[in-house]
């Protein structure tokens, strides 16, 4: 049966079962647990990190959910890895389009859609006066009913026509595509956000979990900006995957 080390800190606001499902998931996707690996029954666990068997309760559930762990009759909890991550390449293609390819089942809500002015952030972005119209979007984006990311979208309002209900059966640059819009590089920046509340609530996640930032620049054939994307994903779900070549 396998333990690691855990602290956890009982002044920190991060509930206890939390700290300790971090800590057990850190110690997975380390391999400091590896796969197939048992993990001691509750009652031992608690024991050995001094914490009550709800608590342990609580963050063997969270990590069973996230498909970390598995529990069988007759085994015990076992680790089964990150299987149930999406791992994406750092390529110029989109979630809905990398879900589908990785025959996952992607689903939308659209949280909003319309057109806005453009702030400064979105105008630098885009090429065009701050205030310009915008057509802005919103979605939240689920893998096989699992909500994974949540999604911001710019873009100028004259190169794609579209509604709500078109946008929640289909991916962006699918929709672009189908426009005749030729995309053909983009500039993205990754960076960790910890989840505010309503970020936290959407993607089912604690709030201050960390959360995998992006932001895009998509620009098409003749070098114009088609595109400003900032996109939150769930770290515990959500990976890019890159080579690296030495010159």
């Amino acid at each position: 049966m396998s333990t690691v080390q855990v602290q956890v800190d009982r002044n920190s606001r991060t509930p206890l079962h939390v700290q300790l499902a971090q800590q057990l998931e850190a110690a997975i996707q380390g391999g400091e647990l590896p796969v197939g690996s048992r993990l001691s029954n509750e009652v031992d666990l608690a024991e050995a990190y001094g914490l009550s068997r709800p608590t342990v309760r609580q963050a063997i559930a969270r990590l069973v959910d996230q498909g970390l762990l598995v529990r069988k009759r007759g085994v015990g909890t076992q680790v089964v890895g990150n299987s149930g991550q999406v791992r994406r390449s750092l390529e110029l293609t989109s979630l809905y389009d990398d879900l589908t390819s990785a025959h996952r089942k992607p689903e939308t809500d659209v949280l909003r859609f319309g057109i806005s002015p453009a702030t400064a952030e979105v105008a630098t972005a885009l090429q065009c006066e701050l205030g310009d119209r915008v057509l802005r979007l919103e979605r939240l984006r689920r893998a096989d009913g699992e909500p994974l990311a949540l999604m911001r979208n710019w873009l100028p309002p004259e190169i794609l026509e579209t509604d709500p209900a078109t946008l929640a059966e289909r991916g962006l640059y699918q929709l672009l595509r189908a426009e005749g819009v030729r995309l053909k590089v983009a500039h993205q920046t990754i960076s960790a956000l910890p989840a505010t509340p309503e970020q936290a609530k959407l993607l089912s996640e604690e709030p201050g979990s960390p959360l995998l930032a992006t932001t895009r620049i998509t620009y098409d054939d003749h070098g114009q900006p088609v595109e400003y994307g900032s996109h939150l994903y769930r770290a515990s779900r959500y990976s890019f995957e890159h080579t690296l070549v030495h010159r």
